[in-house]
């Protein structure tokens, strides 16, 4: 176990450590194909570099997967206590219920949701089971459910706040106006967003963000593993093969535009990830990148970058470097034009 605890930020009245770790790699399906003893010692790394803030949805995986994985790691750690535990529903849709269809850039075209208030419930029973425990510490709506308001959605997470099954209200990949909807109904902890080097922030969902007292989680803060800069292809069972950056055509280019920023990096003695995790850092006091990883030294590599401090000349140096990048093909899930 580290004896260099991280430095921890606020997601509302909740306490994090500044770096979290994602686990949505750790499912088959995702980077390829992994094996659940690689999984949990993925876990154990994280937890044993400080993490105290582990990430998952009850749609990565098969049938739960990886909420079970999670859980039993935590289990098998003793260290449930010392973790914010988050998950997330409405991708994972129960039977019965219908498939709402909600639009994304990546080439699959579309994601089924479906956010109905009735089904909330049922969805965070089956991902307490799931997870071996009694309580969610930050539950957020995946995804917001084209045919249902936000709010609604929000009021049936309120009911389980008010019973004790769930702690906190998170939204993910929501904009700036679902956000304060959702808010007026019961205080926001934490929003989800793609936000890294490579992928924006929506500035008006940030803007409201700060205003509101919500923190911000950001997934993919790696840019899907780009801005470590080791990505030269993908393959057919990795699941960037739907990114238009991550086609051949493209990836080639986009590595030898980003060449500057990882000069910057080695200038440093950081390595490209550490950087691109920093300088998340530095974009919003309140922000907790949940960067995911199956390597320990990698891991630990990430939950470095937490106490890494840039010089205002650094990033600046940094936002000219990113804003002479213009990668080819999109990134980002979301369309927020």
């Amino acid at each position: 176990m580290t004896t260099n605890p991280i430095p921890t930020r606020t997601l509302g009245r909740l306490t994090s450590s500044a770096i979290g770790f994602g686990s949505m790699v750790l499912s088959p399906g995702v980077y390829g194909d992994i094996d659940d003893d690689r999984a949990f010692a993925a876990l154990g790394a994280a937890l044993d570099e400080g993490a105290t803030h582990i990430d998952t949805s009850d749609a990565y995986g098969e049938a739960g997967h990886n909420e079970r994985l999670v859980g039993r790691a935590l289990r098998g750690s003793g260290r449930r206590d010392e973790v914010l535990l988050a998950t997330k529903f409405g991708l994972a849709i129960r039977a019965g219920a219908e498939a709402h269809t909600y639009p994304v850039n990546y080439d699959f075209g579309e994601l089924k949701v479906n956010a109905e208030p009735r089904y909330v419930r049922g969805y965070a029973e089956s991902s307490l089971r799931n997870l071996g425990t009694d309580r969610i510490d930050l539950y957020y709506l995946h995804f917001p459910d084209p045919t249902v308001p936000v709010e609604d959605t929000a009021g049936a997470v309120a009911e389980l706040i008010k019973n004790g099954d769930v702690r906190h209200l998170g939204l993910s990949n929501v904009t700036a106006e679902q956000l304060a909807r959702a808010h007026a109904v019961h205080p926001v902890a934490a929003v989800q967003v793609q936000w890294s080097m490579w992928s924006p922030v929506d500035h008006e969902l940030l803007a409201t963000a700060r205003e509101l007292g919500v923190g911000v989680v950001a997934w993919s803060p790696l840019g899907s593993g780009f801005l470590a800069g080791t990505v030269q292809q993908v393959t057919d069972d990795d699941f960037r093969r739907h990114i238009p950056g991550f086609r051949d055509e493209n990836l080639k280019a986009n590595n030898d535009r980003f060449a500057p920023v990882r000069a910057i990096a080695a200038e440093l003695d950081l390595t490209p990830s550490q950087l691109a995790l920093a300088w998340l850092l530095h974009q919003y006091e309140h922000v907790v990148p949940i960067p995911g990883s199956r390597t320990p030294a990698h891991i630990a590599e990430n939950l470095a970058a937490a106490r890494v401090e840039l010089a205002p000349d650094t990033l600046t140096r940094i936002d000219q470097a990113l804003s002479a990048f213009v990668p080819e093909g999109t990134s980002t899930l979301l369309n927020r034009s």
